[in-house]
């Protein structure tokens, strides 16, 4: 039977009392009690974060009738009432000074107003821990300290770094009021997009474990395979299953399963066709601005390597690209090694929307003009379906060529080959085609491989000093790249693309059959 799909709402009561599709998450709310006291987790926007904090705040103050047939109703004392104080800061802009003070103190009066505990401090600390010990002493039970976006005051500001760095300063003061009233408080649960590092934002609450990384509540936010096809059943007929795990599915956080972004796929079922809906929610002018900035080839992007402490590296002018990429959802785990004695993770695009949407926002830096970079896209697959080389070579000249000269310039390019590849890779990604980057064989590692209407293209890029030095396409041929995808059955072409360090263009485009 259809339900109302529960878009955008975020408040766990009106899920129930209005019959809308819920993905029961409640077990995890009985495993964060049982297992310790203070916790957080990082996930990307739009994930369900505020809806599980809402949960939790449902949940502690007693209200049972919202949870029957939900799994932690049979396991849960509803005699027992905890007082719960919320912040969240997910409303509101935070970009200029006094901002935050002034949301933190709304916020703190509302609930001293609706408890009816006297306000005795003007200070965010000391006022809010008067709350959480008046709590205690009122009610007589430990109080649950829920903080949502605890960091949005902060990710607001980092193009006013002196803002950014006094929103955080603030914060560190205030939820360092957490580990001073721990014996009043029964759970504290903080919620965010990002992971600040301890030393800076959390140096006052060493105390708090982090789940962002934990097996065991890897699908405490979004919707897995098994979701879909249970609860969303209804939903699915029409729809190709295959390309909805292909657009939505990848999130992958060490569990069992990947996951699905809820946003995604409650506009999939609403709209019936497929879209990027969650990218297109606000992808960070700051992200991108990052990644032209420090010249990040694009290729490398799928296949960046981190470990546990670099995926943590998140402060106000010190933000590793690997952890603002995979903190922002727009890389996940892809698979999990070892470094000597501790985790290394190998990161990747989580499914075909971000990594299509992302390149497509990188390629305007060299394409300003989207309808000019649709004209691209629908060229390229075009000239790829009736293997046109001839016209490949042709659209990638005159794509050069059309790049000014100062953006040269301006990027001070060191790396011209990671360059060149860069352009060529974004172009095909952003057309949502099939792309694999660096891909492994036994002899070696081919630039690119990509896959259209039942054909293999392989490509080689070298940067060489004279044109038709048939260097890249030796290179294809000696090392027996093909011989990885002679399984498919299908023709397999090699191309080698010479650039020209001088002429910044295409200098050679050699095709062979494999």
């Amino acid at each position: 039977m259809k339900r109302k799909l529960p878009i955008g709402i975020q408040t766990f009561r009106e899920i129930r009392d209005e019959h809308h599709y819920y993905v029961d998450k409640t077990a995890f709310a009985a495993q964060l009690v049982g297992e310790g006291k203070h916790y957080f987790l990082s996930r990307p926007r739009r994930f369900g974060k505020s809806l599980f904090v809402d949960t939790l705040k449902e949940l502690f103050e007693g209200n049972e009738p919202l949870f029957r047939g939900l799994d932690v109703h049979s396991d849960w004392d509803w005699s027992i009432r905890y007082p719960v104080v919320r912040l969240d800061f997910g409303l509101g802009s935070f970009n200029d000074p006094g901002q935050l003070h002034s949301s933190v103190m709304a916020q703190l009066d509302g609930m001293e107003r609706r408890t009816g505990v006297e306000a005795r401090y003007e200070t965010g600390p000391e006022r809010f821990a008067n709350l959480v010990a008046e709590l205690h002493r009122l009610v007589g039970q430990r109080v649950v300290v829920l903080v949502d976006e605890y960091d949005k005051p902060i990710l607001d500001a980092l193009g006013t770094p002196e803002v950014a760095r006094a929103n955080r300063d603030y914060l560190g003061n205030l939820y360092s009021v957490v580990k001073a009233a721990d014996a009043d408080i029964k759970l504290t649960f903080f919620t965010g997009v990002s992971k600040f590092s301890k030393v800076s934002l959390f140096s006052g609450l060493n105390n708090l474990v982090d789940i962002t990384i934990d097996p065991d509540y890897a699908e405490l936010c979004g919707y897995s395979d098994q979701d879909l096809d249970s609860v969303f059943a209804a939903e699915l007929e029409g729809l190709d299953r295959l390309a909805v795990r292909d657009w939505y599915n990848g999130y992958h956080w060490l569990g069992e399963s990947k996951v699905y972004n809820p946003f995604d796929i409650l506009l999939l079922f609403r709209n019936r066709r497929f879209g990027a809906y969650w990218f297109e929610t606000g992808t960070p002018t700051f992200l991108i601005d990052t990644l032209r900035g420090r010249r990040v080839p694009t290729p490398s992007l799928d296949g960046m390597m981190g470990t546990e402490e670099l995926l943590s590296t998140f402060d106000v002018g010190d933000i590793a690209t690997e952890a603002l990429l995979f903190q922002t959802g727009y890389l996940t785990i892809l698979e999990e090694g070892r470094l000597g004695d501790e985790p290394l993770y190998r990161l990747g695009y989580p499914n075909r929307e971000v990594r299509q949407s992302l390149n497509r926002s990188l390629l305007r830096s060299l394409v300003p003009d989207p309808s000019e970079q649709l004209r691209q896209g629908i060229e390229l697959r075009r000239l790829l379906a009736a293997n046109d080389f001839d016209g490949l070579e042709a659209l990638f000249r005159a794509l050069f060529a059309a790049i000014p000269y100062q953006w040269h310039v301006n990027n001070d390019i060191a790396n011209f080959e990671g360059y060149y590849a860069s352009v060529f890779y974004s172009h095909f990604a952003a057309t949502g085609l099939d792309v694999v980057v660096e891909d492994s064989s036994s002899r070696g590692r081919v630039d690119m491989a990509v896959r259209f209407a039942a054909k293999v293209y392989l490509f080689e890029f070298k940067v060489v000093e004279r044109s038709g030095e048939g260097s890249a396409i030796s290179q294809l041929l000696e090392r027996g790249y093909a011989d990885k995808y002679a399984h498919l059955g299908e023709p397999i072409y090699l191309i080698g693309v010479e650039f020209s360090r001088e002429s910044r263009n295409v200098a050679g485009f050699m095709v062979e059959n494999a």
